[in-house]
Parts: C-alpha cells; sequence; structure tokens
C-alpha cells in the first residue's frame, strides 16, 4: 500500500471519529451491539468453530500433497469432477460463512482452481443439510425444496462463471504451479492422511452440531444429544494419531502453517463483526440501520424487495440455523416468499467479515464479482419463485 494511501486512510478515520455523533442514543445503541456481537461472536464461535478450522487449513497447506488438489480441483481437472468434489465437501463440513474462510484460503493456496474453490467457498455454507430441512419445517416445504436445489446450483454455476470470467487468469496460475516443486515428502501412507483430516472434520463438525428445533425425537436430536461423546471421540483418535504418525518437525510445520492462516483471517474477521453489528445490530436488536427499514422494503416480490433481501443477507452474519428464525419473524411482518428465499440463497453463504477476508485471498476484482454474482443470482431466483408461489 502506498504512503499516501494510508495517510488517506488515517485521515479518514480521524475524520469519522471527530464527527461521530457519539450523544445520540442509536449510535450509543449501535456501537454496544458492535461489541456486543463481537462478545457473541468470540464465544460462540472462535473455539470450537474457527480455531479447528485453521487447524484444518493450516493441514491442507502442509500435509496435502498439490499434485492430489490439481488433480481434483486444479482449474485443468475435469469439470465433472472438481466441480462435484467442492460442493460435496462443502455439503458434509456445513460450516458458517466465517468458518469456511480458513479452509478456502487453504485449497486455494494449494492450487485449487478459482472455480471449484469459489464452489467450496459457497457450498460450505450454504448446502447444510439440517438447515435445508428446518427451513422446511419452519417455513414451509416449498422454501425448502427451493433453498435445496438452488444452493447446490448456485454452487456449480457461480463456480463456472468465476473460472469463465477470470479464465485467462487461472491458466497462468496453473502453469505456475505446474513447474513448483513438490514441497511434501510423504511419510505416511493415503489412509493414514485420510484419517487424520477425517479426524479433524468430524471434531469440527460435531463439536457445532447445533440443537434442532422442535421436539426431542428424531435423528437430528439423537445425534446432537450424544455430540460431545463423538467429538471426544474424535479428539482422541487425533491425538492417538499425531502421537503415533507424525514427526516433531512436521508438527511444528502444521503450527506454523497453521498460525500463518490465522494471523492473516482473524482480525479482518474481528474487524468486520464489528462493522456489521454497528450497521446491523444482532437479531432482535438495532444497530444504526432501523430494523423496520428493513421490514419495509422486503414486502411484496418486485425487483426492488428481492434485490434488497439479497444485499441485506449478503451483508449480514448468520450463524448457522440462525437465519430460519431471523426469516419466520420478517415473514410474520410481511415479508414475500420472493425476498425470503433470496435472503436465504444470499444470506448464510456471505457476510461482511467474510468480504473483508475473501478479498484478502482473491483480491478486490474477484471479490467483488463473486458478491455480484450471488446477489444477482438471489434476486432473480427470489423473483421467479415468487412469480410462482
Amino acid at each position: 500500500m502506498k504512503e499516501s494511501t494510508k495517510l488517506a486512510w488515517m485521515l479518514a478515520a480521524v475524520a469519522a471519529a471527530w464527527a461521530m455523533p457519539i450523544g445520540e442514543p442509536r449510535m450509543q445503541g449501535a456501537l454496544l451491539e458492535s461489541f456486543a456481537m463481537l462478545h457473541e461472536y468470540a464465544r460462540d464461535h472462535i473455539l470450537l468453530c474457527l480455531v479447528p478450522a485453521f487447524f484444518i487449513a493450516g493441514a491442507i497447506g502442509v500435509f496435502v500433497r498439490q499434485a492430489a488438489v490439481m488433480k481434483y480441483l486444479g482449474a485443468g481437472a475435469s469439470k465433472w469432477v472438481s466441480y462435484p468434489v467442492a460442493a460435496v465437501s462443502g455439503t458434509i463440513l456445513a460450516v458458517c460463512s466465517c468458518t469456511v474462510l480458513p479452509l478456502f484460503a487453504g485449497i486455494h493456496k494449494r492450487g485449487a482452481g478459482l472455480g471449484p474453490a469459489t464452489a467450496f467457498l459457497y457450498s460450505g455454507p450454504a448446502i447444510n443439510a439440517l438447515a435445508i430441512i428446518l427451513t422446511a419445517r419452519v417455513l414451509g416445504l416449498e422454501l425448502g425444496v427451493a433453498r435445496a436445489v438452488g444452493a447446490v446450483a448456485f454452487s456449480i454455476v457461480i463456480g463456472l462463471l468465476m473460472h469463465l470470467l477470470f479464465r485467462r487468469e487461472e491458466e497462468d496460475r496453473a502453469k505456475a504451479a505446474a513447474v513448483m516443486p513438490e514441497t511434501v515428502e510423504p511419510t505416511r501412507r493415503l489412509w493414514q492422511d485420510g484419517l487424520y483430516f477425517g479426524a479433524m472434520v468430524g471434531f469440527l463438525v460435531f463439536a457445532n452440531w447445533g440443537r434442532p428445533a422442535g421436539d426431542s425425537s428424531g435423528f437430528w436430536f439423537a445425534v446432537w444429544s450424544v455430540r460431545w461423546f463423538v467429538t471426544g471421540f474424535f479428539s482422541l483418535a487425533l491425538a492417538l494419531m499425531l502421537w503415533r504418525w507424525f514427526r516433531k518437525d512436521e508438527l511444528g510445520d502444521w503450527v506454523v502453517s497453521t498460525w500463518t492462516f490465522a494471523k492473516q483471517i482473524l482480525p479482518l474477521l474481528l474487524g468486520g463483526v464489528l462493522v456489521a453489528g454497528l450497521l446491523l445490530g444482532r437479531p432482535g436488536h438495532e444497530g444504526l440501520i432501523p430494523s423496520r427499514w428493513v421490514e419495509a422494503a422486503v414486502g411484496g416480490n418486485s425487483i426492488q424487495a428481492n434485490l434488497f433481501a439479497s444485499v441485506a443477507g449478503a451483508l449480514m452474519y448468520f450463524a448457522t440455523l440462525t437465519e430460519v428464525p431471523i426469516l419466520q419473524g420478517l415473514i410474520g411482518a410481511g415479508m414475500g416468499k420472493g425476498p425470503a428465499l433470496a435472503l436465504l440463497l444470499a444470506g448464510p453463504a456471505l457476510s461482511l467479515p467474510s468480504m473483508i477476508v475473501i478479498r484478502s485471498v482473491l483480491g478486490t476484482k474477484k471479490t467483488l464479482t463473486y458478491v455480484f454474482l450471488v446477489v444477482v443470482m438471489s434476486t432473480l431466483v427470489g423473483v421467479g419463485f415468487g412469480a410462482v408461489f
């Protein structure tokens, strides 16, 4: 960054601080919401969501062979293989828009093509089986099915469009990756690495398994009730693998790689959470933007209502499953079914904090393109769904 740019940002920050109407009740409430959201995020998401995700990303960066990533997710891989693999990988994780970021950064760094990487980036938080089932039960079967079909289609279509729009850059990146020497000498068999990654993913999934809404019965509740036993099993299995299969220098490299992702992503993420809390507040609380404006803007099924729902969903932060009760309240306040679907397709996959981090990985141009595709496609699908239902 140029010195003049740094100076401009410093002056802008000082001017904003000087002009801030700190005495106004709405500003005071928004500042409180900003730190309340940061507190909530730190308490509920960092230890069990982000920390395991950082360790998985660090392991990808150190132990996953670049040739394997290039074979299945690289720019030159078969589209019939790379995109289904990316979508399925994201679906299995079923994480929120922020937790998927270290994993996305990890596979992108190891040589995954832009298309499969962005398909993975979208599918992780968007194609969540439990959230889709909850959507169908609480908001109606039509919205549940539309969300499932739309999310799967979006992950593949957005990935393909990103690949086509930046095809030349991807070809240059693939050529550069092809001549890079492999930095990892395999010291374990493939099945051992598979069990190692499986244990980490298992810990991440079950440690964050949310309690299903409704009565205390059924498969999902049964899984939730034993989640800590399963999480403990994966923790013990991982500890045993690390003791028996890994050298001390490998563990050191893993920690260094994990720290690299953490220091790149976490400050931007926490800063984004502060800004999101300041502007929009937490569900049921007010930020600088009054919630009544949102409720008034998403009624009916106009293009404007669907676009507003897509943009609002893209900026807000939704923890896993929280989008359903929020939408339930908005629908009760008059939100149309089209804007509801638009928010479901844009909201879980994006947030203001995640946009800031994606920019640090992909750059401004590609990030804006990705956000634009998600918002526009969500808007158009919302309009079509609202016209039919």
